[in-house]
Parts: C-alpha cells; sequence; structure tokens
C-alpha cells in the first residue's frame, strides 16, 4: 500500500528472481531477465501478460538488458562475456553478436539517446562502446579502460549521446567522452568539458562504497549516483563539474536511481521502498519513502522480546509473520520511467529479486513532486 492508501499496480511474471527489464516504446511489451540465460518477453493482452518470446541465445545469466525505442531493438548482454542485437523480423528476433573483446562477464548494457551505438560494462575493467561498421556488416567497439581499476557495475549516457558515465567496483564515478567518428557528429563544448576525444577522462568522483548505479539529469548538466555505503552523490556540472555532495542516508544501500524532473530523483533498493529526493538550491534532500506501510505495526522492542521469550518458556515454534511491511518483499533491483515525459515522468516502474514488477503513480503523491 503506498503512503497515499491507493494500491501500487504490481505483477508476478512468476519466472523468479528479476535482474532486469526494459520496456517497448508503447509500454505494451516487456522484456525481463530472471537470473538465467533466458530473455523473456511478455505482451499486455485482454487484461494480463501473456508470454510471446523466450529469447535463449546467452549460455550464462543475462545481466543488462536495454530497448531502444527509436530502432525497437534489443540490445541485452551476459556472464557469457558476450552482448546481443536482437532485431525484430517477421515475428522473430533474430541476434546478432557483438564484437565486445572482454575476458570477462559482462556486467551492464545502454542504447546512446541515438541509438547508434551502445555501452557495455565489464568485469574486465573496462568499457566497450559498440557500433555497427556498415561496410563490413557486424558490430565492433571501442574500449575504454583507463583509469578504471575494477569491475564496471553501471553506465549512463548524457541527452548529447557523447559523454558517459561509468560506476564501477574501485569506489569511483567518472565521466568520459565516447565520441565515435565514425557514427557522431563532432560535440560541441559543455559544461563537462571543451574537447572530447574518445575515452577522455572528464570528471572521476570518489565514493564510500562501490558505485551501484549512475544517472545523469534530463538536461545532461547533473549526476546522480547511489553507492554501496547507502549514499546518494549528486554532482552540478553548471556550478562545479569537479564537486560531488555525497549525501549519507539511513537507509540500507540504493541499488538503483532515476531522474524523474530535473530537480528530483527517485532510489530503490536493499530496503525494498522507492525513496525521493529533490535538489533544493543546488543541494541534495530527502524527502520521502513513496512506500509506507500500513499503521498497523504496533508492535515494539519489548513485545518482540516478549515473543521470543515465549517461544522459549514453550519450547514450541510458533508461526511468526515475516512479509515485509513494503510492495517489494526482496531488493529493488532497477528503476525505469514508465509514462510522462523526458524531464517529467509521471510513472516509473520498478523490478525485484521477489520477482514483481511494480507500476507507481506519481499522481498520487501531488504534494511530493
Amino acid at each position: 500500500m503506498s503512503s497515499s492508501g491507493v494500491p501500487v499496480l504490481h505483477w508476478n511474471f512468476g519466472i523468479g528472481p528479476i535482474t532486469c527489464h526494459a520496456w517497448n516504446k508503447d509500454r505494451t511489451q516487456i522484456a525481463v531477465s530472471a537470473s538465467s540465460n533466458e530473455i523473456h518477453i511478455f505482451e499486455w493482452r485482454n487484461g494480463d501478460w501473456q508470454s510471446i518470446h523466450v529469447l535463449s541465445e546467452h549460455d550464462l545469466p543475462v545481466t543488462g538488458l536495454d530497448w531502444g525505442t527509436k530502432t525497437n531493438r534489443i540490445v541485452s548482454c551476459s556472464q557469457d562475456k558476450n552482448a546481443f542485437v536482437w532485431t525484430f523480423d517477421k515475428n522473430v528476433w533474430k541476434p546478432e553478436l557483438v564484437l565486445v573483446r572482454f575476458n570477462r562477464a559482462a556486467t551492464y548494457v545502454k542504447w546512446s539517446p541515438s541509438e547508434n551505438k551502445f555501452a557495455v560494462g565489464s568485469g574486465a575493467k573496462l568499457v566497450s562502446v559498440c557500433y555497427y561498421e556498415q561496410e563490413n556488416n557486424w558490430w565492433v567497439s571501442k574500449q575504454i579502460k583507463k583509469p578504471i581499476r575494477s569491475t564496471v557495475t553501471c553506465l549512463d549516457w548524457h541527452p548529447n549521446n557523447v559523454l558517459l558515465a561509468v560506476g564501477s567496483c574501485d569506489f569511483k564515478c567518472r565521466v568520459f567522452s565516447a565520441y565515435v567518428k565514425e557514427v557522431d557528429e563532432k560535440p560541441s563544448p559543455n559544461p563537462w568539458g571543451q574537447k572530447m576525444p574518445f575515452g577522455q577522462l572528464m570528471s572521476e568522483y570518489s565514493v564510500g562504497g562501490w558505485v551501484h548505479r549512475v544517472a545523469f539529469s534530463p538536461s545532461g548538466c547533473r549526476l546522480a549516483f547511489v553507492s554501496h555505503d547507502s549514499s546518494v552523490s549528486f554532482v552540478d556540472s553548471t556550478v562545479d563539474s569537479q564537486k560531488v555532495q555525497n549525501l549519507r542516508t539511513i537507509h540500507l544501500p540504493f541499488t538503483t536511481v532515476e531522474w524523474i524532473t530535473e530537480n528530483s530523483v527517485v532510489t530503490a533498493g536493499h530496503d525494498c521502498s522507492p525513496v525521493l529526493f529533490v535538489v533544493s538550491q543546488d543541494v541534495l534532500k530527502e524527502v520521502c519513502k513513496l512506500d509506507v506501510p500500513s499503521a498497523t505495526k504496533s508492535s515494539s522492542v519489548n513485545s518482540a522480546l516478549q515473543l521470543f521469550k515465549n517461544i522459549d518458556r514453550n519450547n514450541a515454534a510458533e508461526k511468526v509473520n515475516v512479509a515485509l511491511k513494503t510492495l517489494h518483499q526482496n531488493r529493488i533491483t532497477q528503476i525505469l520511467p514508465h509514462s510522462g515525459t523526458v524531464g517529467n515522468v509521471v510513472k516509473f516502474t520498478t523490478c525485484g529479486t521477489d520477482g514483481i514488477v511494480a507500476l507507481w503513480d506519481l499522481k498520487n503523491h501531488p504534494s511530493l513532486v
């Protein structure tokens, strides 16, 4: 139940823990990866989700998915060190292997805004920026290696299609140039920097844990990222692109973050509830949890202690309710925009290791955003 008392729409696809999900352009189809080598595609028909395709080209668990809204192509990556671009043709999804050149698992994948290239992170301490080579008719890659010193966990593209934010397990978030002259127009100077040859390190930020997710704001001027020390970090390049604010929170670590408007972000993770933050006077502040438990929770420390005493005294296993008070019963792995526009997201979806995909409506929280 959400804080406004309106039930949150959610679905259990019955395929186990969901590591990532992706929507098609009109939100009638969803692709989900269920901690296996398969990608399941469901379509909304007659008021329910129907399984219509299972993509099983990967050999090991799928770690990343992204569905291009302009080209209708899906890109996927996996622990098997490979990435595939899937094209829908004659009612079949056809895979094209990408030359990512990894000797470790691929960890994350994302289309660029123009969808003429995509980036794949890996456990090999590098990022492959992949694009289509017309002459040879295949997907090739250029690699960003230095100064990344550990597994790349997340990526996000700047709206200009050139800059790439990279989070990794070396407690660093970095902004690189991913300018590929074969497919990109020459980038114009912006608040992150002037010259942008491929692989150029524009900014580097330190945090107190490995970085789980990174996101550029709709304008591309701001950057938010979450790390395993339960912090949310914020950079405003129009003020100072080298300065980072690290906001430590009382929550369990966040695993994902997404901009809702230019001034507000939603995070989620091991607390199993989305949390809203806003930027006010160039400072990031926490507003509230969007999934507030119902007021029936009256048990105090004393009553919990009494419960254990009773169990011990009676030496009988009484039924203890272990259900969480939140909608998600396990960690949330990803947030994706669902409805609205870039810079004004009205609804977003979360997926989690409890196998649930939930649709959150921010109209239920008019006082918040």
